[in-house]
């Protein structure tokens, strides 16, 4: 899995530092929807360790995004220095016990067995009064170490959320300079040759997908966090789509694609009901585009 070079990651520092401004010149909305995006790209990024470090794509991804969304709401008004790591581990743990059995297919049969398992996850939330009801529930938010007022809201949980995904992106991009990120890329360039060099293929696929789904479960505490909303919705299948989409149109293989690609879809999202009312015609003929016309991607254009 690439990443920016040295002139790609000056640009990427001089954005995060445009967000990091933005409590300066911006309004409380559109800091709210730059906290959007960085969730979004938060929950891509771990998608794209799967999909451009082993090559495998998993539409249970939402699932792990959920759980993580859920551990706040079951916590309470606990602090957020543990309904971090517990929503880490919530969404870990499920990872391992999802992978190890859907990593024993491949192909089609991988990417039908995790759609299967994440809607699983999606109905023991929505037909269960686990859940909190059908169609979700306002939450108690984890205390923070500060008390936090309404007015500071925007603007505090702009800088966790950039934080998060800066402490996110840089751990990725150290993770994929060690041994275990070169044999996952050795993996994804040929399985069976990694296989007769004598690496555990099996193990190291499933530990990035516990990985990969733990992270999830950090984006989904976040947004928890940040909305102080919950619904069983967090955990359809669509929502592991919307993330294959960031990092289709960021660029597979490249680590900064998915929060350009989720930046990307943000953007257009929020633009397309100012062009026309039919909004998701306008989406569908943009990506179309950016698909066929770009095949690595905005990162594509950035390299």
């Amino acid at each position: 899995m690439t990443s920016a070079s040295g002139r790609g990651n000056m640009l990427l520092a001089l954005a995060g530092l445009a967000v990091a401004s933005m409590p300066f010149w911006a309004s409380p909305y559109h800091m709210q929807l730059a906290s959007t995006a960085l969730i979004a790209a938060m929950f891509a990024l771990s998608l794209q360790l799967l999909v451009g470090g082993i090559g495998l794509v998993s539409l249970a991804h939402a699932g792990f995004f959920g759980l993580g969304a859920y551990a706040v709401y079951l916590l309470g008004s606990a602090s957020v220095l543990l309904s971090l790591p517990v929503a880490a581990l919530a969404a870990g743990g499920a990872a391992l016990g999802i992978g190890a059995l859907a990593l024993r297919t491949s192909g089609f049969f991988f990417l039908m067995t995790t759609l299967a398992f994440g809607q699983m996850l999606f109905f023991l939330f929505h037909d269960t009064p686990l859940g909190g009801g059908l169609d979700g529930v306002f939450i108690q938010r984890p205390s923070l170490i500060w008390e936090v007022t309404k007015v500071q809201r925007p603007v505090v949980f702009l800088l966790l959320n950039l934080s998060v995904l800066v402490a996110m992106y840089a751990g990725l991009w150290v993770l994929m300079r060690t041994l275990f990120g070169h044999a996952l890329l050795g993996i994804r360039a040929n399985e069976h040759r990694m296989r007769a060099m004598g690496h555990d293929v099996q193990r190291l696929k499933l530990a990035a997908f516990v990985l990969a789904g733990a992270l999830a479960g950090v984006a989904g505490h976040m947004a928890a966090l940040t909305d102080a909303f919950v619904s069983p919705d967090l955990l359809g299948w669509h929502r592991s789509a919307e993330a294959l989409l960031m990092v289709l149109l960021g660029g597979i293989g490249a680590l900064h694609g998915p929060i350009l690609g989720a930046f990307a879809l943000t953007l257009l999202e929020e633009l397309g009901p100012l062009i026309t009312e039919r909004q998701r015609l306008v989406e569908g003929a943009v990506i179309l585009a950016a698909v066929l016309l770009l095949r690595r991607g905005l990162a594509g254009i950035w390299r």
